[in-house]
């Protein structure tokens, strides 16, 4: 009595699980990396480099403040770079890259950024001759925190340090590839080569028995999957190393405020795909189950056969 219903009913069982798991492991894998590759484009780093000219605008305004004497700024400057720090600092808050806690220090710091600035219009506003010139200034960078020591948090630079840190740390576990992607990517590693293996011992089960070359629903199915999960673990290469490479670039702040938007065109340039990459990932079900419906499509006719054979 043949088995070839019961062994083709057997292999299609197998196929199947093989591609329900396959899929699975992969699009949970793949989901991994790219769910945080649109954030970390669009809200952690430009969230840090607002930061950054926040910081670089109220020092160009105190080195404003310091240059223009005792009779204040005169060409306006000051309140260009207050304008700059504030428009920056509500960029930052806009991109909620630390949530609650962070939009609660950007708020603090520019109720601290209106503090600094009252002191230096009202040093402005005094005699020349008057003692207070000196007063103010010191108020004013007591609240700026110019040449503070470290571990100080009440003033602004070291407010924004903090939050810049705070920051950092979430772009950090955005890039980063811990052992859990490892792991989901080895297992997919596995059952793509398992899967790979088990459909061409199919091609091969059903060419013997039935004497056909090739079964084209299976070789589609195959090309498929033999196509789409080295498409995808390339892009997933591709992302995981623009976003390392991104945050790279803004991990050092840097010292000349004209580099900054060099920055970040940088990095908008590195992650201009993020939002491809990770659309891809709806495609994974689908291509999933392309696979299986190719798969039965290719085998349920035999097996259908025997069966009929075995009622009659």
């Amino acid at each position: 009595m043949s088995t070839t219903g019961r062994d083709l009913t057997r292999r299609l069982r197998l196929l199947l699980v093989l591609q329900a798991v396959t899929t699975l492991v992969l699009f949970f894998a793949y989901r991994g990396v790219h769910d945080d590759t649109v954030p970390l484009s669009t809200a952690s780093t430009p969230g840090i480099l607002a930061v950054d000219t926040a910081q670089s605008a109220m020092r160009e305004a105190h080195q404003v403040v310091r240059d223009s004497g005792l009779e204040g700024d005169i060409s306006g400057e000051f309140h260009t770079q207050i304008s700059v720090a504030q428009q920056s600092l509500a960029l930052a808050a806009s991109e909620d890259v630390t949530g609650l806690a962070g939009r609660h220090d950007l708020q603090t710091v520019t109720g601290l950024i209106a503090v600094y600035s009252a002191w230096v219009e009202r040093r402005g506003r005094e005699p020349d001759d008057s003692p207070l010139h000196a007063a103010y200034l010191h108020y004013a960078e007591k609240v700026l925190g110019h040449q503070a020591e470290p571990g100080t948090d009440g003033d602004i630079m070291s407010r924004l340090d903090a939050l810049r840190a705070e920051q950092l740390e979430e772009a950090g576990r955005q890039a980063a590839f811990p052992w859990q992607l490892w792991l989901g990517w080895g297992s997919v590693a596995v059952l793509y080569a398992v899967l790979a293996g088990a459909l061409l011992e199919t091609q091969r089960f059903v060419r013997r028995r039935f004497r056909r070359p090739v079964q084209l629903r299976l070789l589609a199915a195959t090309a498929v999957g033999a196509l789409g999960v080295p498409v995808l673990a390339w892009h997933t290469v591709s992302a995981h190393r623009a976003m390392t490479g991104s945050l790279a670039e803004v991990r050092v702040p840097r010292a000349d405020p004209d580099t900054i938007p060099d920055v970040a065109d940088e990095v908008q340039h590195a992650l201009a795909d993020a939002g491809f990459w990770a659309s891809l990932s709806d495609w994974i079900l689908l291509g999933g189950a392309v696979v299986v419906a190719l798969t039965v499509w290719g085998l349920w006719p035999r097996i259908a056969e025997y069966r009929f054979r075995g009622q009659r």
